[in-house]
């Protein structure tokens, strides 16, 4: 009697095996809209895109939320190079701050991904979701960035702590970080609304490499389909970007306010359907 050899599953919710990385089926149509989507959002407001890869995956693709994570991550490279290549042109990036942030981010991606299977993420998120509305509410409320003072330890040390939240956050759902960076600098460090999302662009690369490799590590990533959704966001990216530089600071700060109002409320409606779920009684 021979035993059947398993295939590379991982357990899903209710205990059903989902396909991990590479096995999971994809399909091209719907994740090449969601790249070029993702790639002008992240060209517009200096995020990664995940924000819009991680759903698009999970219901245009039916992708597990584990995979869906994973391989946003991996697609918002190539599609933050065309970003960070638009706001270079126009001298958008401080690479000053850029380099501080990236040294904790690429720590936090560390992090972040080792907890991506093991820490519930509902705390998690509900906390994500308060810090993003109270950004939010600031954001929209006129803001004086009209550049930062000279770099000096206290504030190297900050960015470096903001950078740290920001992988964590990356590695565990799949976003490039900028949700969290581009406002930090903007409310923190007064860095005016261009510059930070180009800053963003710059600081997700590194980031977003290290919580890929990691995940890869972990089956968590489907390369084929990240390389699909990276390829078409490409030229959006830089479209986005491009129009990012030409937008006044109030237009800016009001347009990335109403996103992160967007994206906390359907964090906590995704929560909530996925609790009301769990108190369901089964049938």
């Amino acid at each position: 009697m021979t035993t059947a050899r398993p295939t590379s599953t991982s357990a899903g919710v209710g205990g059903v095996a989902e396909p991990s990385a590479d096995e999971a089926p994809i399909r091209l149509g719907v994740i090449a809209v969601v790249g070029v989507l993702a790639g002008f959002l992240a060209g517009m407001f200096g995020v990664g895109g995940g924000i819009l890869i991680v759903p698009g995956l999970v219901m245009g693709a039916r992708m597990s939320q584990r995979l869906a994570h994973g391989t946003s991550l991996a697609a918002v490279v190539p599609i933050s190079i065309a970003s960070l290549a638009s706001y270079a042109v126009n001298d958008n990036v401080d690479w000053n701050v850029g380099i501080w942030l990236a040294i904790g981010a690429i720590a936090g991606a560390v992090i972040g991904t080792k907890l991506l299977d093991i820490l519930p993420h509902r705390t998690l998120g509900v906390l994500f979701a308060i810090v993003l509305l109270a950004s939010a509410v600031r954001l929209f409320i006129a803001t004086d960035a009209d550049g930062r003072t000279g770099m000096t330890v206290a504030m190297a040390l900050s960015l470096v702590l903001v950078g740290l939240v920001t992988g964590i956050l990356a590695g565990l759902l799949g976003v490039g970080g900028g949700i969290v960076m581009v406002p930090a600098m903007i409310l923190l460090f007064k860095v005016p609304p261009a510059i930070a999302k180009g800053t963003s662009a710059f600081v997700i690369i590194p980031t977003a490499i290290m919580g890929t490799w990691r995940n890869r590590a972990k089956r968590n990533t489907h390369l084929k389909a990240a390389l699909v959704i990276g390829l078409a966001g490409i030229v959006t990216a830089a479209i986005g970007g491009v129009i990012a530089d030409k937008m006044s600071d109030d237009v800016s700060n009001i347009l990335f306010a109403t996103l992160l109002t967007i994206v906390a409320i359907r964090l906590l409606w995704q929560l909530y359907r996925s609790r009301s779920a769990a108190a369901a009684p089964a049938k």
